[in-house]
């Protein structure tokens, strides 16, 4: 649990010298708990008390990384257990299960789809984030193998799941720069696995057959120095990975109980063999609150319902998805090209931009800052009035754009009809289609007409 100010004004030498550009040791201390200052501005600090502080003050759910370079995903450091509280941060890991008992072809095209995976929504890219390589052929040489495929031919972070220990570290020597999660890691085997960790600076994934089994395993390789975890408390099925995930998070944040600190994986690929249920359990151990789930497909009617569920989760529920105010030249429109206007909703810009974009008409698509709200909303809330687009329209000079004088305005605004009217004299204002599905027909239609 996060220290208070008052707590760590204890601890500190109270000399209010002010050479750590605070007045008082007790603003100091303030700052310190909100997280505007470091332990390093103070001085005077007894390097034993720093020593406390910083355990102290340490996130109660460690940041780990897998992976290396621009593709490297990083989890855990959360705060909450509801993002309604504040936000969450650190997105769930999607990976892909692949086994070294499938065919090369088969392995061959799974890394092909999965490397073609790329959708985006609302300006932001939707990917995979990481190859889970799993031991099942019992031929060491065919693990390496698809291990070295996997490195070479992708830039994905990698998971490794092997029950021999010396194949696992073997196959991890491999590819030790990419940092590879090695799993798993349990009672049985943490003796042999520490000094490789060590050796290979790579992070472990912790097995255990419950959570108390977890704590033993975690609370060992700490002692041993190793800090990067990942936890699998073995759930069989969803219902209990929603109560272990949920255990293991509110042990971490409301109890500050170090050794279950640590971000979290859960394999719905082992858990079901029909892929609606691997698909339903892993969107709801996203929500509750897996830091990686593993799946076995990569088909892409399953995956992106996925994506989105995980965008959704991860995007902040305070601050609306908006982009910039301006009039957007979408494909080099000039003096006839048709003028449309929408709202900074992320949404409703994505939809109406690739709509012209579909028609292949070149247009000039008009933003009005709505603080985020869609049209109706704004609307409502006089953010989007006739007022409101005239101003737009003198502020980005529109009549100096076009010769014509006639305005799109979404098909929902039709009470925007009399007031613009008013506010741009001279000028038509045509209802749009109701739908953004339509608007390609629409301007392919009326406008050419």
């Amino acid at each position: 649990m996060a220290l208070k100010g008052a707590e760590i004004m204890k601890m500190l030498p109270k000399t209010n010298c002010k050479e750590c550009g605070y007045p008082t040791c007790f603003a100091f201390a303030m700052k310190l708990a909100t997280g505007g200052a470091n332990l390093e501005d103070c001085p005077h600090l007894d390097p034993q008390v720093r020593a406390q502080l910083e355990a102290a003050m340490a996130p109660p759910i460690k940041l780990v990384t897998i992976g290396a370079g621009e593709n490297a995903l990083a989890i855990g450091e959360e705060e909450v257990m509801f993002r309604h509280e504040k936000t969450f941060f650190h997105e769930s890991g999607i990976a892909i299960l692949i086994s070294d008992k499938e065919s090369e072809s088969d392995i061959e095209k799974k890394l092909k789809r999965i490397k073609a995976f790329d959708f985006e929504r609302i300006g932001q890219k939707l990917k995979i984030d990481l190859l889970a390589l799993c031991f099942e052929s019992g031929d060491k040489g065919k693990f390496e193998a698809l291990v070295k495929k996997a490195y070479e031919t992708t830039n994905f972070a990698l998971i490794l799941i092997c029950e021999d220990t010396d194949v696992l570290f073997s196959a991890a020597s491999l590819c030790a720069d990419r940092k590879p999660l090695v799993y798993p890691i349990t009672k049985d085997n943490t003796s042999a696995a520490i000094p490789k960790l060590k050796e290979l600076g790579v992070p472990a994934g912790v097995k255990g057959q419950s959570i108390e089994a977890l704590t033993s395993v975690t609370s060992e390789l700490k002692d041993a120095g190793i800090e990067d975890m990942l936890l699998d408390p073995g759930s069989k099925n969803m219902l209990e990975g929603i109560r272990d995930q949920t255990l293991i998070r509110r042990a971490a944040l409301k109890k500050g109980f170090r050794p279950l600190g640590y971000p979290t994986i859960a394999f719905p690929c082992f858990m079901y063999q029909d892929r609606f249920k691997e698909t339903l359990a892993a969107a709801a151990l996203m929500i509750k609150y897996a830091g990686i789930v593993v799946l076995s497909q990569a088909e892409a009617q399953f995956l992106l319902p996925l994506l989105v569920h995980r965008f959704n989760i991860y995007s902040d529920p305070r601050r609306p998805m908006t982009v910039e105010e301006k009039a957007y030249e979408i494909g080099n429109p000039g003096e006839n090209s048709p003028v449309l206007i929408s709202t900074n909703y992320a949404l409703d810009y994505f939809i109406v931009s690739a709509a012209i974009e579909e028609a292949n008409i070149p247009a000039y698509l008009c933003i009005k800052d709505t603080e985020g709200l869609g049209v109706m909303a704004a609307w409502t809330s006089g953010k989007f009035n006739g007022e409101a687009i005239a101003e737009f329209f003198e502020k980005y000079a529109m009549a100096d754009k076009v010769k014509h004088r006639k305005l799109i305005i979404p098909g929902v605004a039709k009470k925007l009809v009399a007031e613009l009217e008013e506010e741009l004299p001279g000028w038509e204002i045509i209802l749009g289609p109701l739908e953004g599905s339509d608007i390609p027909k629409f301007l392919s239609e009326e406008w050419k007409a």
